[in-house]
């Protein structure tokens, strides 16, 4: 019992001390579309915008880059670890910069965060907006 509580101490650990990859101060992910507060249908496109960084899949360790994530109703998560891949964290791992996009109607609020080639965001973090949509039904 002693071995395992030691070796989940120490994979917690591990966690924790996540050397987090460097992000620039002045870069800067956006929506291209839709635009804050935009009436849509309950399928459309969103497209990414990103400045002064580049866009790489995951799994490239390449300074400077990441990838897409779109956080669907819900809050940014934790800065110091892997983001989580569920309905509202949608990960583009391939270095997609658009997607189709089914939402129920009404209010939801989107908002953009950039992960390395492990899925964790950078230090400082690259994040968006939250804007709102309001999704009309068909």
């Amino acid at each position: 019992m002693q071995k395992i509580l030691l070796s989940l101490a120490l994979f917690s650990l591990q966690i924790f001390s996540l050397e987090l990859s460097p992000g620039l101060s002045n870069a800067s992910v956006y929506f291209i579309s839709p635009l804050n507060n935009q009436v849509v249908e309950n399928k459309f496109v969103v497209k990414f915008g990103l400045k002064d960084f580049g866009v790489a899949p995951a799994g490239i360790a390449l300074d400077g880059t990441g990838h897409h994530h779109l956080i669907i109703d819900s809050k940014l998560p934790a800065f110091n670890l892997p983001i989580p891949a569920d309905k509202n964290h949608v990960h583009f791992g391939k270095g997609q910069t658009e997607t189709q996009v089914v939402l129920t109607p009404g209010v939801h609020t989107l908002q953009l965060l950039l992960g390395d080639y492990r899925h964790i965001p950078h230090d400082p973090p690259i994040f968006s907006k939250r804007i709102s949509v309001n999704v009309q039904s068909n």
